[in-house]
């Protein structure tokens, strides 16, 4: 329960400039206090919770960061929250949903929030801190969480850390410990590379390596980690951190602002729903949050009505464990073996023949949201997606219940949003330029229609293995184009293992992946008009090249391969022609609801203006 909120900043957002109907908005910022009962029903399954210091009452305290824009007069606002799960301290609603710049972790001006688009419809937006080592400069979101200890003493345990320079972000010059080293005696810690997850590592001598400090250790002098190569260090740690109660800590400050009355200095006003976003980590954190069942608070109601999981495929988080580290996010490459994946994936009732087990990610308790999971083609490449539609194997299709949908964004990638370039990286094709967004705004407003009406929202939209359109990732019928490099394997997603000596596993999951018409276009799911309307081959899959490991899955990027000048001119004769596709593509999304108005005229005025069909 939250015990008290500290508001340090009330301030006019954007200096006040106005939203729609809704008008201006605030900024509140503050800090919210809380204490979970360790004995509770709803929160024994926090790890590490008998493990932590009691107060005078005998519960366990954590603090967190909030984050509030609100209406400022609140009667012009709609009266329900939209709660953002922060992405690694990451504010991202702007950065995606509303096509704004990315790493605005403040949003402080009207450039800030992009086209406005939560802000127009009136809610009132909510960010909180849930991962206690998420960053917290620049204004990031953290939880302040207790260190378990053993009577008093630290617990210190041999774990695993991977790093991989340059796939992910920059080169690294130093490998920071997710934990602190118990000991800098170098005996006692190993340091491995291999050049790919399935390759034996090496071990490297100690004269090779050395600790910095006690969180941070780096390779000889004038040594740098070779691009893309998989550095492992085993070491003993020590002071995990009670992790866990960052999902209590979510689900006490939403079912604050919902339901108590002294939330209203926070809200302006009494709330009366609240959905759920999160993009990435974030949608990954919610699949979590529900199965966990953190959906339902302490008096028993539910926390949030609707949740919005974006590009999660069937991951949850590696979190609530002794050690855990929620940063890391299993591909084909990298963090492999880490504990992301576990049967259910689906929220359809099945029986899982690897483990023998049974259930769904839904928890049938009354507190199952409803809930809208969109993934986009990379997520079935690299994120087992099509688990979410069929059998653990792969055999059949599912029917979900009534309060699931799953869509497909075709032709995209991983990280896919507006003003993104088609540049390689360290990839061998382009990276995908296709922005998802039109769509994930569409089935947010089509969520809270769910939440608020019973309207349903349009049926699923995925492969499927019925109509031939879900196939294996080396039959998916992609077209020869030179200088292409064309991936055929999909990340293997198996039974979680000893993620500290991981193996291989003895069996794995069936994945599969959407087949794609003559150009490389895929055939099913959403086809926004870059896509039914191409100018393009646009994928979610790529490969790295050297000096990375070439041959391996890029990260999470996609590929964007052009139509030569000589095609386009064949398929579009003329300006009005390739026009009039579009608002054919544009209208049959309009009277499905898969994309809104004013999505619609931006793609007519974009096509409009395509310079690279003539006039």
């Amino acid at each position: 329960m939250i015990l008290s909120v500290d508001i340090q900043a009330v301030e006019l957002l954007a200096d006040g400039a106005s939203f729609g109907a809704v008008g201006a908005y605030e900024r509140v910022i503050g800090t919210a206090t809380g204490e979970v009962d360790p004995n509770a029903p709803g929160n024994r399954g926090i790890a590490l919770i008998d493990k932590a210091p009691r107060n005078a009452r005998g519960m366990v305290e954590y603090s967190t960061a909030i984050f509030i824009l609100r209406p400022k007069d609140p009667l012009k606002g709609n009266g329900r929250i939209l709660y953002e799960v922060n992405n690694r301290g990451r504010k991202m609603l702007f950065g995606n949903i509303a096509d704004g710049p990315q790493g605005v972790n403040d949003p402080k001006t009207l450039a800030d929030v992009g086209n406005g688009f939560p802000l127009r419809l009136g809610y009132t937006i909510v960010w909180s801190g849930w991962d206690p080592d998420a960053p917290r400069g620049n204004m990031g979101l953290a939880l302040t969480a207790p260190v378990a200890t053993d009577n008093g003493q630290p617990i210190v345990k041999t774990v695993r850390d991977e790093f991989v320079s340059g796939t992910r972000g920059g080169a690294l010059e130093a490998f920071k410990l997710s934990y602190e080293a118990a000991t800098l005696e170098q005996p006692r810690a190993t340091l491995t590379v291999r050049e790919r997850a399935a390759d034996a590592p090496a071990e490297l001598p100690l004269n090779q390596w050395s600790f910095v400090d006690a969180r941070s250790i780096k390779l000889r002098d004038g040594t740098k980690p070779k691009p893309g190569f998989i550095y492992d260090f085993t070491y003993e740690a020590k002071n995990p951190k009670v992790q866990g109660l960052g999902f209590a800590a979510t689900r006490d400050v939403v079912s604050w602002l919902r339901y108590d009355p002294a939330a209203t200095k926070v809200t302006g006003r009494p709330i009366t729903h609240a959905l759920a976003i999160g993009f990435s980590q974030a949608g990954r954190y919610l699949r979590n949050h529900i199965s966990e069942g953190f959906n339902r608070d302490e008096q028993g109601r539910r926390v949030f009505d609707g949740i919005h999981s974006h590009i999660a495929g069937v991951g949850r988080i590696f979190f609530n464990e002794p050690f855990a580290q929620p940063a890391r996010t299993g591909t084909q490459h990298e963090d492999h073996d880490y504990p992301e994946n576990a049967f259910p994936f689906s929220t359809a009732t099945l029986e899982d023949p690897l483990t023998k087990q049974a259930g769904s990610l839904f928890r049938g308790d009354g507190s199952d949201p409803r809930l809208i999971e969109t993934n986009t083609s990379t997520e079935y490449w690299q994120k087992g997606a099509s688990l979410l539609t069929t059998d653990p194997l792969g055999m059949k299709d599912v029917a979900l219940p009534e309060n699931s949908r799953v869509y497909m964004i075709a032709g995209t990638q991983h990280g896919g949003r507006a003003g993104a370039a088609a540049d390689t990286g360290p990839d061998v094709n382009p990276r995908n330029p296709h922005n998802p967004m039109p769509a994930v705004r569409a089935l947010l407003v089509a969520l809270d229609e769910w939440v608020m009406s019973g309207k349903a929202p349009p049926p699923s939209r995925v492969p499927t293995l019925a109509d031939g359109t879900l196939v294996e990732p080396d039959k998916t019928g992609f077209p020869t184009i030179p200088g292409a490099a064309v991936a055929r394997v999909t990340n293997r997603v198996a039974p979680p293992g000893d993620w500290v000596k991981p193996k291989p596993p003895e069996r794995v999951y069936r994945t599969l992946v959407s087949r794609v018409d003559p150009d490389g276009n895929e055939v099913a799911g959403i086809r926004l008009p870059d896509i039914a309307v191409p100018l393009a081959a646009y994928t979610g899959w790529n490969e790295y090249k050297a000096p990375y490991p070439t041959g391996e899955l890029a990260d999470r990027d996609g590929s964007y391969l052009a139509f030569p000048a000589a095609k386009i001119a064949e398929r579009y004769p003329t300006r009005d022609a390739y026009v009039a596709k579009v608002q054919a593509a544009v209208d049959h999304l309009l009277k499905d609801r898969l994309i809104l108005q004013e999505d619609a005229e931006r793609y007519l005025a974009k096509a409009r203006a395509e310079a690279r069909v003539a006039p």
